[in-house]
């Protein structure tokens, strides 16, 4: 689980990939991103950031049980 409530959304590029290739080496293919619901800014920003990812497999708004619009669920692609 990364969460983003502390950050900027100009500071998440950088910590959303070195957060990703750390989960990838250590096996962590299944992860949780709390951005919020707020104004939506951290969310939009996490949204046009994930698709441009190679190493994310798919994404997706996660369930009422994990934090319904305010948490994004990605599934990362192993590492070679």
């Amino acid at each position: 689980v990364l969460d983003l409530h502390t950050f900027q959304p100009d500071e998440i590029g950088d910590l959303i990939r070195d957060y990703l290739a750390e989960c990838r080496a250590r096996g962590i293919l299944e992860v949780r991103i709390i951005h919020g619901k707020g104004v939506g800014n951290l969310r939009r920003g996490v949204l046009a950031l994930l698709p441009r990812l190679e190493c994310v497999a798919s994404f997706a708004e996660a369930t009422p049980l994990y934090g319904g619009s305010g948490a994004t669920m990605l599934k990362l692609r192993p590492a070679n």
